[in-house]
């Protein structure tokens, strides 16, 4: 339901559109219209595509709203850190995909002043570092931070990883030392790297943080997110970072709507990405619905509407429905 694992090439700047049949009616000046929402996927900066199945927008789209997901720079390509080459190379790429929603999403019946750009796990890091980087500002009106909020790393930190996958490597830490490294080769030494509670040795890499741009948040996580790992040594941690990045965020910004996922009556309970069904309205997914599936095979059915539909009103009015935090579940 995720994707199908990672792809070989350079065609890594694409996206997916989704939009109403029915255009929405004219802004001023005669213009389309239709609230825009940009997904930025999950997978801990390692894995994770813009096509998979879950994140398919028909659901968006018959509610009329156009849904976009893109694909960015995953791994070492995306997010090592290397002191000469350009850093965030894989949030780079989300900001070029907002700019290519700036300027064609029109084409598509969408109103490029109502964007909305939200994200699940590493997505919701990203879309939270969209909120404190000078080069995203005014291509977006609205933001969404599933289980990630503002969770970062400092420079030095980064350091470590890529000194780490270097000497595993045996190569200097600089653009030219890894260039001649294949791919095969790349990922595995990736993947032995340790995280612990971490889960992943990438990140997006801010020093300083500087003043988040005034836009409408929505900001949440779910009641079990480490339930989804398996890992008891670190339940306590993953928990800790997932919550602590998302009220990081909201202390940032100084105002945002809250939700709790709180529904457990799944082979996973309200672990991490169990809310992605549900905001997608895609819960009929078979993979999702056997008995050691994520959901599992009794699912409320108003469970998606009411989530689907808040997602769907903040992007509309950059209000989902409720004030403090509204628990789901």
């Amino acid at each position: 339901m995720m994707g199908s694992g990672w792809v070989r090439g350079d065609d890594y700047l694409t996206l997916n559109v989704w939009a109403p049949e029915e255009p929405a009616e004219a802004g001023e000046g005669g213009g389309a219209n239709a609230p825009v929402m940009v997904f930025v996927h999950g997978g801990g900066f390692l894995s994770g595509t813009g096509q998979a199945p879950l994140y398919d927008g028909t659901s968006f789209a018959r509610d009329g709203v156009v849904l976009v997901t893109l694909n960015y720079r995953l791994g070492a390509p995306g997010w090592l850190d290397l002191p000469d080459a350009p850093r965030n190379r894989g949030l780079l790429d989300v900001i070029a995909a907002l700019r290519w929603v700036r300027e064609h999403i029109a084409e598509f019946g969408g109103n490029p002043d109502r964007v909305t750009v939200f994200g699940q796990s590493a997505g919701a890091m990203i879309v939270s570092a969209l909120l404190v980087t000078p080069e995203a500002a005014g291509l977006f009106r609205h933001a969404i931070s599933q289980s990630g909020g503002l969770h970062t790393l400092t420079g030095e930190q980064a350091a470590e990883t890529t000194r780490a996958l270097a000497d595993r490597l045996g190569v200097p830490a600089t653009v030219a030392g890894f260039a001649g490294i294949p791919d095969e080769q790349l990922v595995s030494a990736v993947a032995e790297l340790p995280v612990g509670a971490r889960l992943t040795p990438f990140g997006v890499v801010l020093d300083d943080v500087p003043e988040a741009h005034p836009v409408d948040l929505l900001v949440g996580t779910n009641t079990q997110e480490s339930r989804l790992y398996q890992q008891p040594r670190y339940s306590a941690a993953i928990d800790a970072m997932f919550r602590g990045g998302s009220q990081r965020l909201v202390s940032l910004h100084g105002k945002a709507f809250r939700y709790d996922f709180d529904w457990r009556d799944s082979p996973f309970g309200a672990c991490h990405t169990a809310e992605l069904p549900f905001v997608f309205d895609n819960t009929a997914l078979p993979a999702l619905r056997t008995p050691d599936g994520l959901l599992g095979p009794d699912v409320p059915p108003s469970l998606a509407a009411e989530m689907h539909g808040a997602w769907v009103r903040f992007a509309t009015t950059g209000d989902p429905g409720w004030s403090g935090t509204r628990r789901f579940g």
